[in-house]
C-alpha cells in the first residue's frame, strides 16, 4: 500500500470542499511553514495537519501508513541536521519537514486527482490568450500526482520482495529491480499518453 496515498473516498467537509480551494489552502500552508522560523510555531502548524487528519476523518490504516514512512524520515533527518547545525536549527528544519509532507498527502487523501486538474484548467482559463494550455498544466498536476503514488508503491513492493529473499541490507537487490520497474513503468506511461496524442498539438 502506498504510504503517500491517493484519495481516500469520505463525506467530510475537507472531502467536499473545492479542489481549488484546498490547493490554495495548501499553497498558503506551505508558505506558512517556510516563514516561520519558531519550533512553537511549526509545532502549532504541526497540531493544526493533524487536527486536519481527524478532521477529514482519515482511517487510522493510513495515518499508519503515513506515520511509518514519515516519522523514520524526520528522525533521519533531524539527526543529520542535529550533527552538522545543532539541534535548534534540526527542530526547525525536522518540524517543516513534517508539517509540508504530512499537509501535502492530506491533500492527496481528500482530493481527486480529476478535480485537482479540471481546477487548476480552470483557473488557468484566462491564460490560455497569452499562449498557455491550462489542459496541458492539469495534465502535469496530475501526472506529478500519480508519479508520487505509483513510485512509491514500486518502492513498497521492491521492499518487500527483497525481505521474502532475506536481502533486507542489500542496497543493488534494491536498486536494480526499482529502477527496471521504474523504467518499465515509464515506458507505459508514455505509450498511453502517445495513444491519446498527447504531445501532438501545435
Amino acid at each position: 500500500m502506498n504510504p503517500l496515498g491517493l484519495y481516500e473516498p469520505g463525506g467530510s467537509i475537507a472531502h467536499r470542499l473545492g479542489a481549488g480551494w484546498k490547493l490554495l489552502s495548501l499553497l498558503v500552508f506551505a508558505v506558512l511553514t517556510f516563514a516561520l522560523g519558531s519550533p512553537i510555531g511549526l509545532a502549532v502548524l504541526v497540531a493544526v495537519v493533524l487536527a486536519g487528519y481527524a478532521l477529514a476523518r482519515i482511517p487510522l490504516r493510513r495515518c499508519w501508513q503515513l506515520a511509518r514512512f514519515l516519522v523514520p524520515v524526520t528522525v533521519i533527518v533531524f539527526g543529520l541536521q542535529w550533527w552538522m547545525l545543532g539541534f535548534d536549527r534540526a527542530t526547525v528544519i525536522s518540524l517543516r519537514l513534517f508539517a509540508a509532507l504530512a499537509a501535502a498527502n492530506l491533500f492527496t487523501l481528500v482530493t481527486r486527482v480529476d478535480d485537482l486538474v479540471s481546477a487548476v484548467e480552470r483557473a488557468l482559463g484566462p491564460l490560455r490568450r497569452f499562449g498557455v494550455r491550462p489542459e496541458s498544466v492539469g495534465l502535469l498536476v496530475g501526472l506529478t500526482l500519480q508519479a508520487v503514488a505509483a513510485l512509491s508503491t514500486i518502492a513498497a513492493d521492491v521492499r518487500e520482495a527483497q525481505r521474502a529473499r532475506g536481502a533486507d541490507r542489500s542496497v543493488p537487490a534494491f536498486a536494480v529491480p526499482f529502477l527496471v520497474r521504474t523504467l518499465r513503468h515509464a515506458d507505459h506511461l508514455g505509450e498511453a499518453l502517445a495513444a491519446r496524442g498527447v504531445g501532438d498539438e501545435d
